[in-house]
C-alpha cells in the first residue's frame, strides 16, 4: 500500500463530468510509485480513460453506471501494465496512443489535447476537459509525497526534484526535451487553456492553481516569455 492513495480502484469524483481512479503502487525502474488513471463522461454518454490502472469487478460495475467505455489512452510503456486487463473487459473500446493524435479524435470538442514540442524522440500528450476545467497529464510532472513512500525510495525522489509540494518535471523528461525553447512554447499553449486543476498520474495533483503551478515547474524555461506576455498586457490595458 506504500505510495497509493486509498481507496483504491474506485471511482472518485475530480469536476464535472471527470473522475480519478487511484491505482496500487507501480514500479518504474524498481521504484514503487503511486499511479492514477482520469476517466471523462462524454456529451455522449461514453466513458474515456487516460493511464488505466488495475482493473477490478468492482471497478468495472462502477464504470458500467456511468456509461459505456469507449476510449483507452494508453500514455507510454510504463503506464501498459494493466492495458492487457482493460482492453480483455472492453474489447469494443478503441485504443489510443500519442501517435494516433494526429488525426481528430473523437473526443475533440470536449477534450483538447497537445503533443509537447521539444523532444524528437519522445511523445508526450496532455490534455484540456473543458467542463472541469482540468490539464490531464502522464509524466510531464510528478509530485510525490515522500513520506507515503518506503524510506529507501526518498532519496531519489528528492534527488529527482519530484518531491511534494513542489513538483517537476521527471530526469528522464528533462533528458528528453533536448529543445527547451520548443518546450516552453508548449508550455505557453496550455497555460493559455487556463486550466483550474492539474491532475497527475502520479503523486498528489493540484486541486487548485493549476496555471500558478504550472509557471513554478516550469519557471526556468518561461521566464522570458511570461516576461514578454506581462509586457503585453499593461500595452493592452493601456490602450
Amino acid at each position: 500500500m506504500q505510495g497509493a492513495y486509498p481507496p483504491l480502484n474506485t471511482l472518485k469524483p475530480v469536476g464535472e463530468g471527470l473522475w480519478l481512479i487511484d491505482g496500487p503502487a507501480v514500479t518504474h525502474r524498481r521504484l514503487p510509485l503511486p499511479s492514477r488513471a482520469a476517466v471523462a463522461q462524454l456529451a455522449d454518454g461514453t466513458l474515456w480513460i487516460h493511464a488505466p490502472t488495475q482493473m477490478t469487478r468492482a471497478l468495472q460495475d462502477e464504470l458500467e453506471a456511468l456509461g459505456p467505455l469507449a476510449h483507452i489512452f494508453a500514455p507510454n510503456a510504463p503506464h501498459d501494465a494493466h492495458l492487457d486487463a482493460w482492453r480483455h473487459f472492453y474489447p469494443q473500446a478503441g485504443l489510443w496512443t500519442a501517435d494516433d493524435l494526429d488525426k481528430a479524435p473523437p473526443w475533440s470538442d470536449e477534450i483538447d489535447h497537445l503533443i509537447l514540442a521539444g523532444a524528437p524522440a519522445h511523445k508526450e500528450a496532455v490534455f484540456y476537459h473543458r467542463r472541469s476545467e482540468t490539464l490531464v497529464i502522464a509524466d510531464l510532472l510528478a509530485n510525490f509525497e515522500t513520506e507515503r513512500l518506503p524510506a529507501w525510495v526518498r532519496p531519489f525522489i528528492w534527488l529527482s526534484g519530484t518531491d511534494c509540494p513542489d513538483g517537476g518535471m521527471p530526469p528522464r523528461l528533462r533528458r528528453a526535451f533536448r529543445d527547451r525553447d520548443a518546450l516552453a512554447e508548449s508550455i505557453m499553449q496550455v497555460i493559455d487553456w487556463r486550466p483550474r486543476r492539474l491532475l497527475l498520474a502520479h503523486g498528489r495533483w493540484y486541486e487548485r492553481d493549476a496555471v500558478a503551478e504550472l509557471e513554478r515547474a516550469f519557471r526556468k524555461i518561461l521566464s522570458e516569455r511570461l516576461w514578454m506576455k506581462a509586457v503585453e498586457d499593461i500595452k493592452a490595458r493601456e490602450r
